[in-house]
């Protein structure tokens, strides 16, 4: 069973009583380049600092990465590598659907290695379904299963899914400096 990604969202009525925002399962963004995988964009905030009470803002979800101080919370459902076809369709047409509804999202992404990528953020990741692995600089790889927990420290990774059923897994997002 496929688990429905479902997004509760509290706030303040206008005397500050807190209340129910939202509560409804989560549509998936799906684009080409990542063929068969599903984003689901649950909340992000823009930095330098998040706000909450009665004057806080809504969501930001773009672009893709958050920029320093800024936070993403994304649940990522990966397809498996080997259900994907070699050619995805039309690279000016799969990058435009992806600059559209991902916005920002392969700017870290490295030209000749293409899953390959380094992003200014620390990211707190979980398996939540299924398995991945990552893989670091040399080929050095880690296994996630479900249960597992990484946090990624801005340095240069890939995500594979190597099995043959979907995995899902949650991230959130930090934006931060590089020194």
């Amino acid at each position: 069973m496929i688990t429905q990604i479902r997004q509760i969202i509290t706030g303040h009525d206008e005397n500050g009583k807190s209340i129910l925002v939202s509560d409804h399962v989560m549509e998936p963004v799906q684009v080409a380049a990542i063929y068969g995988s599903e984003f689901y964009m649950v909340w992000g905030t823009e930095g330098p600092e998040a706000r909450v009470g009665m004057s806080a803002e809504g969501p930001t979800t773009t672009p893709f990465f958050p920029r320093l101080g800024g936070t993403r919370f994304v649940l990522l459902r990966y397809a498996p590598d080997s259900s994907v076809p070699e050619n995805i369709g039309d690279p000016d047409e799969v990058a435009a659907e992806v600059a559209e509804k991902l916005d920002g999202m392969f700017e870290p992404f490295e030209a000749g290695n293409p899953k390959m990528h380094t992003t200014d953020s620390i990211d707190y990741a979980f398996c939540v379904e299924g398995e991945m692995w990552m893989e670091l600089d040399d080929g050095q790889e880690v296994h996630l299963t479900p249960g597992t927990c990484l946090v990624q420290r801005g340095t240069r990774h890939a995500w594979h899914n190597r099995s043959d059923k979907p995995s899902l897994m949650l991230y959130v997002l930090v934006g931060a400096s590089r020194s």
